[in-house]
C-alpha cells in the first residue's frame, strides 16, 4: 500500500499552496478567500523513489457549529483516519490560535505521527514568533514559505523518513477515467457517493459544494474506474469572481483527462440552455458520454412519462445522437448501478480497433445506398477507409473529390459506420482526404474542430 499523508489545519493557514508546492502542479485551487478547500483532494507524489498520497483537506474548524463546517470537519477527519502521516500546517503570521492546541490535542488523540509545520514564514520578524509553537509539546517546528518554496525540501526529507519506501506502480493499462459533468446541485456527489457506496464526498444542498475536481478509484468486474468529482458549472454570467473563473476552467479540463464522461441533467428542471452548452464541450473534445437524468424519483410519474423525457432529452441535444440516456435517482439507487456497465461496455467500443477490409465492407454498402450530391462531371470514387486511432475511433476515408463529402454528409456516413460496427455509443470520427491532394477536407477530427471545405 502507498503512504498516506494529509495536511490538515484551519481555514486559510496555505494548506492548498502546499499541497500544490509538494505535489509540483497546480492541482488545488489557492485562494485568499476562506474555506476555498471543502472535499478532500488526493494526488500521488514520488520524491526520491518514494511514494506517497497527499490529501489537501478543508479548513479544520473545531468550533464550527453550522452544518456546513460539520461537513468540512468530518471530512478532515476521514482523512486523519486515512492517515499514514499528518502534517499539521498553521499560520505563522497570526501566531499560536486557541484553534491549534484543540486541533493539535485531536491529532495527538489520534495515535497518528505528526509533523508540525508553520507557514508563511516569511520575514525575520515572523521566524523570530515560531518559537511560541513549541508549546505544543512537539521536539520540532519546521518553518516553512509553501508560497515562496522555502523549507519545502526539508520537509519532505522530513516526510520520507516517517514513510516506507514504496516503488512508484505504473498506471493500470485498463484505467478507466470518468468525469462526473454538470451544473451545481444537480447530484454528481451523490452519484459518486452512491456507486462506490460510502461518503466519499460531502453532499450538501447549497450549490457549489465541490470546488476542487477530485479522484475517486473503485474496481468493478475487475475493472478499474477512476471517477473524476468535478465542480458545478455555472453561467459565465453569474460567474462573480475568479474562483469561480478558475473552478470552470478546472472543470473543462476534466473533460480532457476523461475518455468517458457522464454529464447529470436534474430530471426537475429538464435540459437546460447550459446543459446543452456543457454537451456540447464534451462532444467538441470527442469524448464518449452517458446523459444521467438525475432526480427521476422526484417526477410524478404519467403514461409513458419515462419515453417522453428521453425522447425531449434527444431533441434538445441532437448531436450527441450516440450518447446512452438513463434516467436515475442518486438518492434512492435507482438504476445507479447501470452506470458502471455502460462505463465498460463503452469504454471497449472506444478503444476498439477495428479491421480494414470490415470498415470498407461497410462504407461501399452506404455508398452504393446513398452516394454523396454529384459536383460536375466528375465522377466521384472512394479508393478505401481505414482506421488510423483509436479513444476516439477515428479512420479515414481516401477518395478522389473531397468536394462532395459535405458536413451533413460526413455525419451521415458517421451514423452509418457506429451503426453497422456495432459502435453505437461512440464518437466515432471520420476523416476525408483527397489522394492527390494535401489538405483535408470538411470533417470532424479528434480534437472536434471543423474544417471548411476547400
Amino acid at each position: 500500500m502507498i503512504p498516506i499523508v494529509a495536511i490538515i489545519g484551519r481555514p486559510n493557514v496555505g494548506k492548498s499552496t502546499l499541497f500544490n508546492t509538494i505535489a509540483r502542479r497546480n492541482i488545488a485551487i489557492v485562494h485568499d478567500l476562506s474555506g476555498v478547500t471543502r472535499d478532500r483532494n488526493y494526488t500521488d507524489v514520488t520524491i526520491n523513489k518514494h511514494s506517497f498520497t497527499l490529501i489537501d483537506t478543508g479548513g479544520f474548524d473545531p468550533a464550527g457549529e453550522d452544518d456546513f463546517s460539520s461537513l468540512v470537519r468530518e471530512q478532515a477527519v476521514f482523512a486523519i483516519e486515512e492517515a499514514d502521516l499528518i502534517i499539521f500546517l498553521m499560520d505563522g503570521t497570526e501566531g499560536l490560535m486557541h484553534s491549534d492546541l484543540d486541533i493539535a490535542r485531536q491529532l495527538q488523540q489520534s495515535g497518528k505521527p505528526v509533523l508540525y509545520v508553520v507557514n508563511k514564514v516569511e520575514n525575520r520578524a515572523v521566524e523570530n514568533g515560531v518559537m511560541d509553537f513549541y508549546r505544543l509539546g512537539s521536539d520540532a517546528i519546521h518553518a516553512i514559505s509553501a508560497k515562496n518554496k522555502t523549507g519545502i525540501r526539508d520537509l519532505c526529507d522530513a516526510v520520507l523518513e516517517r514513510i516506507p519506501a514504496v516503488q512508484q506502480s505504473a498506471q493500470a493499462d485498463d484505467e478507466i477515467t470518468c468525469s462526473i459533468i454538470g451544473r451545481p446541485n444537480v447530484g454528481k456527489s451523490s452519484l459518486i457517493n452512491r456507486l462506490i457506496g460510502q461518503e466519499r464526498f460531502m453532499v450538501s444542498d447549497r450549490a457549489g459544494t465541490t470546488r476542487d475536481p477530485v479522484d475517486t478509484l473503485m474496481r468493478y468486474h475487475d475493472q478499474t474506474i477512476r471517477f473524476i468529482d468535478t465542480a458545478g458549472i455555472r453561467r459565465k454570467s453569474s460567474l462573480g469572481y475568479k474562483l469561480e473563473r478558475y473552478c470552470e476552467l478546472m472543470s473543462l479540463k476534466s473533460i480532457g483527462r476523461s475518455s468517458v464522461c457522464i454529464l447529470i441533467v436534474d430530471a426537475t428542471d429538464g435540459v437546460t440552455a447550459y446543459d446543452a452548452r456543457l454537451a456540447a464541450q464534451i462532444y467538441d473534445r470527442t469524448r464518449a458520454c452517458i446523459v444521467a437524468v438525475n432526480k427521476w424519483d422526484q417526477i410524478k410519474k404519467q403514461n409513458k412519462s419515462y419515453e417522453h423525457f428521453i425522447k425531449d432529452v434527444r431533441s434538445r441535444l441532437p448531436f450527441m445522437d450516440f450518447a446512452p440516456v438513463i434516467a436515475l435517482s442518486a438518492l434512492t439507487g435507482q438504476r445507479v448501478r447501470k452506470i458502471l456497465d455502460l462505463i465498460i461496455q463503452i469504454t471497449k467500443g472506444y478503444n476498439r480497433r477495428v479491421a480494414t477490409a470490415e470498415v470498407n465492407r461497410v462504407i461501399e454498402s452506404v455508398y452504393a445506398h446513398h452516394p454523396p450530391p454529384v459536383s460536375g462531371n466528375r465522377r466521384t470514387k472512394i479508393y478505401y477507409v481505414t482506421q488510423v486511432a483509436t479513444a476516439p475511433p477515428v479512420f479515414k476515408l481516401f477518395t478522389n473529390n473531397t468536394r462532395v463529402f459535405t458536413q451533413s454528409y460526413v455525419r451521415y456516413l458517421e451514423r452509418s459506420l457506429r451503426t453497422a460496427l456495432g459502435m453505437d455509443c461512440i464518437p466515432l470520427c471520420l476523416q476525408v482526404t483527397g489522394r492527390e491532394e494535401k489538405t483535408d477536407s470538411t470533417t470532424r477530427q479528434p480534437s472536434g474542430r471543423r474544417q471548411k471545405s476547400r
